[in-house]
């Protein structure tokens, strides 16, 4: 298993320790499996989402301007 160093602001801190607390998780169990969420590893969409867009029935849908 790997081991990943980095660094991040005292607030940004804060809000991950307060989230893995919420998920009953230490900081390195809850920062390993957000991760793993959104990683390749889990290149799957979940069952059900592909389905949503052709049930859409409401306006058509427009792509946001970035946010710069």
């Amino acid at each position: 298993m790997a081991e990943l160093s980095f660094y991040v602001s005292d607030e940004v801190e804060a809000v991950i320790r307060r989230k893995a607390e919420l998920a009953n998780m230490s900081l390195p169990e809850y920062l390993a499996e957000l991760l793993k969420r959104t990683s390749e590893v889990q290149a799957e969409w979940p069952e059900g989402y592909i389905q949503l867009f052709d049930d859409w029935q409401g306006e058509p849908l427009e792509r946001p301007s970035p946010l710069r």
